[in-house]
């Protein structure tokens, strides 16, 4: 499987988008809305050569629509700060509109032509919200408020003649062809990989390459990527829990056709009265910073975030589906310290009661915020631990980095 790395990187090039977001992976389970029970009777293939298919896979057209359905069993005062409030740059900001696939269901219109030129619209509701790619420039246009977002690109760090680099035109890679790039590229000696049962997405016959967790302790089942039988093209990417249930992500095309689309689906110029808003040429500030603003948004919980001049190290544990990230925030409080706190504002307490269970071991004492994808333990020390893991797997990893 490592073996087949490098040439399932070729999948990449295709960027076909069906933003997902950063949700993670992909997944196992028929569903009605993508599939008929039986599948269609194709030549038998191994994983091996399935994984083939995929990467010599040359489709750069394509249009058609998209589903996207994510449960990931957030607390609600998480679900919330994903509904894109607190994002600069207004309604049109492709942060705040690809934030909310986190949860929920969503439909998207998507065309490609290309690496240079892609289109996602979302078609939630009556009023539309586009997210364009054009060459050197990238769009987004909120119909309700009439706001534009606008990105150029900008030179990229690999030097000159090396292509332009977008910020935010990254977020257009988020397709099953890049899901499954991805997912194969991860996938090494602690992944099973099979051909599952035959389906029918989109209307096209497709195989279905299954990854399973030889691990214990994921919170992952396991990962399915539907591919279409003939052109080799990713159709479908779904995650399940290990929990079982509903999937956790299930993202995939309803309606696909690989002819070329027309060059003015991809033109744009702002409507007459269009707030704009000019984004970050091809660079902004990494996350790390805004992550901890956000934190110190919440009143009462500066002192936990540590601020930009926190330690913030990070130490990866494990290996795999098992992979835990620790990390040190070089918090000037604990939570005990906060818990305590008579005088501390409701919203701290909020959060507080949002992180979930209290836990402990040789390491101490925390609490764990659940949710059916990602588990997270914050000890009273200020550690953090996050990873697809279990609850159980977090305290372990925690007791022995003691």
């Amino acid at each position: 499987m490592a073996a087949n790395t490098k040439t399932s990187r070729k999948v990449a090039r295709y960027a076909v988008p069906v933003a997902v977001a950063g949700v993670a992976a992909a997944t196992v389970a028929m569903v009605p809305a993508f599939a008929n029970a039986g599948g269609p009777d194709l030549p038998k293939v191994t994983a091996q050569q399935l994984i083939e298919k995929i990467a010599a896979s040359d489709v750069e057209q394509l249009s058609g629509t998209a589903r996207i359905s994510t449960d990931l069993g957030l607390p609600k005062i998480a679900s919330g700060l994903l509904g894109g409030g607190g994002v600069t740059g207004g309604s049109a900001n492709p942060e705040d509109k690809v934030a909310q696939l986190a949860s929920g269901t969503h439909t998207l219109r998507v065309a490609a032509d290309g690496e240079d030129r892609q289109k996602l619209t979302f078609l939630d509701g009556k009023d539309e919200y586009s997210l364009i790619h054009n060459g050197d420039d990238v769009w987004g246009y909120d119909s309700k408020s009439n706001e534009v977002f606008h990105e150029k690109a900008a030179p990229s760090e690999q030097g000159a003649g090396k292509g332009k680099e977008h910020k935010t035109g990254d977020r257009l890679n988020a397709s099953p062809q890049k899901l499954a790039e991805e997912v194969l590229a991860a996938a090494g000696p602690t992944t099973d990989v099979s051909v599952g049962e035959s389906a029918q997405v989109a209307g096209r016959d497709a195989y279905q390459l299954v990854l399973k967790p030889k691990q214990a302790g994921s919170t992952v089942g396991s990962v399915q990527i539907a591919v279409d039988a003939k052109n080799g093209v990713p159709l479908r990417v779904q995650l399940l829990s290990s929990q079982g249930g509903k999937p956790i992500v299930d993202a995939g095309f309803t309606k696909v056709d690989f002819a070329k689309p027309s060059a003015d689906t991809f033109a744009f110029t702002p409507p007459k009265g269009a707030k704009v808003t000019e984004g970050v040429d091809g660079h902004g500030k990494g996350d790390k910073d805004g992550a901890f603003k956000a934190l110190e948004s919440f009143p009462g919980l500066d002192g936990l975030a540590g601020g930009p001049g926190g330690k913030g190290d990070v130490k990866v544990l494990g290996e795999g589906w098992t992979t835990i990230a620790r990390i040190d925030s070089g918090a000037g409080k604990s939570l005990k310290d906060l818990e305590n706190d008579k005088n501390a504002p409701k919203e701290a307490k909020q959060f507080l009661d949002s992180l979930g269970d209290k836990v402990g071991g040789s390491f101490g004492e925390g609490r764990v915020m659940s949710t059916r994808l990602f588990n997270v333990l914050v000890t009273d020390e200020g550690k953090v631990y996050a990873g697809a893991v279990t609850k159980d797997a977090l305290v372990k990893a925690a007791d022995a980095d003691k």
